[in-house]
């Protein structure tokens, strides 16, 4: 029973090193798709598309996979990170003043963003995401993510995770931009309620389950703050540092991060192939004497 687990596991265990890759990555998907969406001037329209196809591309990698594949499970992650940005900023935004700036009025081919607004489009989002959380609930399939084997149970894993980050997305932008609490102060109370998450976790009354997606939503908008602080102009109280340069080094970060990630995956399949051969010459030795 603890091959077939460990032959079939196709996500990763939840440790320190899973959530300081989830920070890196949803950093990295923010300054990417502003990147691309504003650096680039593609237009929130085309990138959202673009990035939507990338991700369908990497889901049906990851899917087709027979075992979990850091290099895979968190290209995906990257991939929902990229496109949640600029989904997020495709609802919420539009061609006004207050989004694009430089005097600029039009931000790439097509249509300029819906321009709901913050509140309005993370309640979509919550909608959304609540929907697919009920859906996972009535076909009986379990939420521990380290039991998710079948099909089914990736691909609501995985709709769950791209609308949680879109979601995320728009908290972090609403933090940065609209709370007056700046990009430091978005981060700091991020980080605040990540923490008395952690101390809930010594509460056996409240489920782990349950706290996992609450953080897995959170570090969203910790990167979309963290993205932004990088990014944005001294005069708005970023580092100025661009989207190119910062997602340069956020990539590179990310696929150390992985690398590592795959080295110790790869001992672990090797310990535990070995393990039963070894537990066997062992025997065989005893039987001699």
């Amino acid at each position: 029973m603890t091959t077939t687990k460990s032959v079939m596991k196709k996500l990763p265990e939840v440790t320190l090193a899973f959530w300081i890759m989830k920070i890196a990555a949803t950093t990295l998907g923010e300054t990417a798709g502003d990147l691309f969406a504003q650096t680039l001037k593609l237009g929130y329209f085309l990138t959202t598309i673009a990035l939507f196809l990338v991700f369908v591309v990497t889901l049906v990698i990851q899917l087709r996979s027979s075992h979990y594949n850091p290099f895979f499970y968190w290209t995906v992650i990257l991939s929902t990170s990229m496109a949640g940005t600029t989904m997020s900023d495709f609802m919420n935004r539009d061609a006004s003043a207050k989004y694009l700036s430089g005097g600029a009025t039009k931000l790439g081919w097509g249509p300029q963003g819906l321009g709901l607004g913050y509140p309005e489009g993370a309640a979509i989002l919550v909608s959304i995401l609540l929907l697919i959380f009920l859906g996972w609930k009535l076909s009986g399939m379990t939420f521990q993510i380290t039991e998710i084997v079948s099909f089914k149970g990736e691909a609501l894993f995985w709709s769950a995770i791209l609308v949680s980050n879109t979601l995320g997305t728009s908290m972090g932008d609403f933090l940065s931009d609209s709370s007056g609490l700046g990009y430091l102060g978005g981060a700091a109370l991020v980080t605040g309620l990540l923490l008395v998450l952690l101390a809930l976790m010594k509460v056996p009354a409240v489920p782990n389950v349950l706290l996992f997606w609450i953080a897995f939503v959170l570090t969203r908008p910790l990167g979309a703050t963290a993205g932004d602080f990088l990014t944005k102009p001294v005069a708005k109280g970023g580092l100025d540092l661009g989207t190119a340069g910062s997602s340069a080094v956020l990539l590179a970060l990310l696929f150390g991060l992985m690398a590592y990630a795959h080295l110790q995956e790869r001992k672990a399949g090797t310990a535990a192939l070995e393990g039963p051969e070894a537990h066997a010459v062992s025997l065989d030795k005893a039987g001699r004497r």
